[in-house]
């Protein structure tokens, strides 16, 4: 099957693309985009992946879902398109890293520099249809995204893994804490960060530390 992906990603999970599971989950995502507005749009379905290359990932943040009102969803979890307003998660995020490492707010709600940079913003769930959040979960992304979780802790290690929220916690099975670090915490929603457990987590200084001390370049957050 022919996924226009980033190549190097190819390597590590194109069995993925042969499996009956994705050849079902390509068609039901094709009717979706075909007979109704889904987001992201279809050439930014697999951003995380060509935003970066498998051989640069050095982070990795889990989302559950994209985005599902206009012009937000651009294919990383987490980040929406230059201009948009920045949703509660993502605001909480960088309010976050302000108190943790000292970075102002930027203007802009777009983690594609975060991207380019080796992390990883992969979202359980790739696509979703417009305003009904989680329409297109358990038609095969799961199995993937896992399979793209699982390829990365085999294939690669002194990763971070950035697990926030039950939902992301449930990913660290799939890593070995002793070749990798896992940093998990409350999720950024309102919701979860007001009952505590997200602000003052610093794991945003402790990624970096971690990266610097395994010979690796530190995140421009």
């Amino acid at each position: 099957m022919n996924v226009q992906i980033e190549e190097s990603w190819k390597q590590h999970i194109g069995a993925e693309f042969e499996k009956p599971y994705f050849g079902q989950l390509v068609n039901f995502v094709r009717q979706e985009y075909g007979t109704t507005t889904c987001y992201p749009p279809g050439r930014e379905i697999f951003n995380a992946f060509n935003l970066c290359p498998f051989d640069r990932v050095k982070v990795v943040i889990i989302g559950q879902d994209p985005y599902h009102e206009p012009g937000q969803a651009e294919g990383l979890c987490f980040s929406v398109k230059d201009g948009v307003m920045m949703p509660p998660s993502l605001i909480n995020i960088f309010k976050e890293i302000q108190d943790d490492l000292g970075v102002q707010m930027p203007p802009s709600g777009s983690l594609r520099r975060w991207a380019e940079q080796g992390v990883l913003l992969l979202n359980a769930t790739l696509t979703v249809r417009a305003h009904l959040a989680g329409s297109h979960q358990r038609h095969g992304w799961e199995a993937f995204t896992d399979a793209v979780i699982q390829a990365v802790a085999r294939d690669k290690e002194h990763v971070v893994y950035m697990l926030w929220g039950g939902f992301a916690k449930t990913k660290a099975q799939f890593v070995d804490p002793a070749k990798n670090l896992i940093l998990q915490s409350a999720h950024p929603s309102p919701l979860s960060a007001n009952r505590g457990g997200w602000f003052g987590n610093h794991h945003f200084s402790l990624c970096n530390q971690y990266l610097e001390r395994t010979g690796q370049s530190p995140i421009q957050w």
